[in-house]
């Protein structure tokens, strides 16, 4: 069979995959925290046809450069985007948003989970909880100097400080700090949101949700607290919005197109040349 018949498969199978990723890039354009991706190509395999020779100046021959035949393109990776996505004020005290790197996490059962989605409440038991129940993870115990101590745990506002005053508000600040004002006019830190990092983000796995999963090859999850280290700060009353770029995506809606129509030229020319060869002899 000829090798252009099976290089314009695999063209067909790559741009239909290009399809895919930006169809779900577009179909989240307006998706809170969603982080958009990109289809990266390379070529399979060359057949060798003829290798290549060095100079024989003792014969008055000079060198030949190899004669190879490429069997088509593959798929090498889907990239994701990790660029800062717009901000959108909701002006909600519990929505979150990171202006900067790192990643909100949360836990959802036995499974922890990073999301960059701010947009939180509290539940009926006063957990911080995201969207579909999630936990989402902080400090809440600190030092004599405000600085958070232990472990990351799930956030909870209590309905009173202990002592029989009862919450009367309580307040987001930019370090991610949440602070509980009670009846008696005392002011206390009950909390503070965590912020996780990573080596490699784009090494990240997506689980849906909006949420991503560590594997291999991002890295250990690093954890802290906005500002500390890379870590960007929290704006409070504002979500991030996708960073898909709609003009970008229509762009790459007609390249997936012009690729998968011209493979299929070529398979279609293919055929015709096999279908000349079959009819040689009639």
């Amino acid at each position: 069979m000829l090798r252009s018949l099976f290089a314009g498969i695999s063209g067909l199978r790559v741009n239909q995959v290009m399809l895919d990723v930006t169809g779900n890039n577009i179909a989240n354009a307006n998706t809170v925290g969603f982080k958009s991706s990109s289809t990266v190509f390379s070529d399979t395999l060359s057949q060798m046809l003829t290798s290549a020779s060095g100079p024989d100046t003792a014969n008055g021959r000079g060198g030949s450069n190899p004669i190879q035949v490429g069997l088509g393109v593959q798929l090498a990776s889907t990239n994701t985007n990790f660029n800062q996505g717009s901000n959108q004020t909701t002006g909600r005290i519990t929505d979150l948003m990171i202006q900067g790197d790192g990643m909100f996490i949360v836990k959802k059962g036995a499974e922890e989970v990073y999301t960059r989605a701010g947009a939180f409440s509290f539940d009926e038991d006063a957990n911080l909880v995201a969207p579909g129940g999630a936990l989402v993870q902080g400090y809440t115990t600190f030092d004599g100097t405000g600085n958070h101590t232990g472990a990351t745990g799930p956030i909870k506002l209590d309905p009173d400080d202990g002592a029989g005053h009862a919450l009367k508000s309580y307040e987001i600040g930019a370090d991610g700090k949440i602070t509980a004002t009670y009846d008696d006019d005392s002011r206390k830190v009950v909390a503070q949101v965590a912020i996780a990092n990573f080596t490699n983000p784009m090494g990240l796995e997506k689980v849906g949700s909006t949420s991503f999963r560590a594997t291999s090859n991002s890295g250990a999850v690093q954890y802290g607290v906005a500002g500390e280290g890379s870590r960007g700060e929290i704006v409070p009353g504002s979500v991030e919005m996708s960073n898909v770029d709609l003009a970008a995506e229509f762009t790459n809606l007609i390249l997936a197109q012009r690729g998968f129509q011209a493979s299929s030229r070529v398979i279609t020319t293919s055929d015709q040349v096999l279908e000349e060869l079959v009819n040689i002899k009639r």
